[in-house]
């Protein structure tokens, strides 16, 4: 076990315990860490996902018995996620990761952009629920392309709907278990996982005792602060990532 086995664990808790707090930024932030250590798109996508199989589910469950998730939504937005996330993770697994690249670090900091502006943005009255099948689709496939999407996706939009926010970021979490598996499966049947085992080993045991502390954290920590900084860490190791793919031309 050397230094960056526990670095990565270290880095895995903290993501986790974000992204259980929040509904966000674990697939993201693992991902821009994973395509600056030198990982394709499609291996660092596929590294995150394998090691998201064990923490979103524990995640999910603890929400679960926490009482923050609404079944009937969870499986609204499992069904269209597992549908864009097989899409986006074929797609990336048959031979454009490479091509992918600068648009990924180029989607990741946009995306972290896209958590700081939510994160300003003055709460807005409940509102109902619309088009979540697109909503899923889409949140799986960039889930699937980018490493991590679903929470800046869904979980940012089920917020602004102003409903219950432990509610909210439950049944997203729940949901994401589902669209993880599916992500993982079709990254199985054409990459060779066991080529980046240690990697996602030590996420997974960094994220796992973080997973049940994220469900209670839900329900106290300030959400404005923390998405500031996630949103300007996500958004300055995507804005790297451009950087470089720029200084090879």
């Amino acid at each position: 076990m050397d230094d960056s086995f526990l670095w990565i664990m270290a880095f895995g808790f903290a993501a986790q315990l974000v992204d259980g707090a929040l509904g966000m930024a674990y697939g993201i932030t693992a991902t821009s860490l994973l395509l600056s250590f030198g990982y394709s798109p499609a291996m660092a996508s596929a590294t995150v996902h394998t090691a998201e199989v064990a923490t979103s589910g524990v995640s999910g469950l603890s929400h679960y018995l926490a009482g923050n998730v609404d079944r009937v939504l969870m499986c609204r937005l499992a069904i269209a996620g597992v549908a864009g996330g097989v899409l986006g993770a074929y797609l990336l697994a048959s031979g454009v990761g490479d091509t992918l690249r600068p648009i990924v670090s180029a989607y990741l900091a946009v995306m972290g952009l896209l958590i700081i502006a939510k994160a300003l943005r003055t709460v807005q009255p409940p509102k109902p629920f619309r088009r979540l099948g697109l909503l899923g689709i889409c949140g799986g496939f960039l889930d699937a392309v980018g490493g991590g999407g679903w929470g800046p996706i869904v979980s940012s939009t089920l917020l602004l709907s102003g409903n219950a926010p432990n509610r909210m970021i439950g049944s997203s979490i729940a949901a994401e278990f589902f669209v993880t598996v599916a992500v993982t499966v079709t990254f199985a049947a054409h990459l060779d996982l066991q080529t980046f085992g240690t990697t996602a080993l030590a996420l997974v045991l960094g994220g796992l005792p973080a997973a049940p502390l994220s469900a209670w954290l839900v329900r106290i920590v300030p959400r404005k602060p923390l998405m500031l900084v996630v949103g300007a860490l996500v958004a300055g190791l995507g804005s790297l990532g451009v950087w470089r793919f720029l200084a090879t031309l």
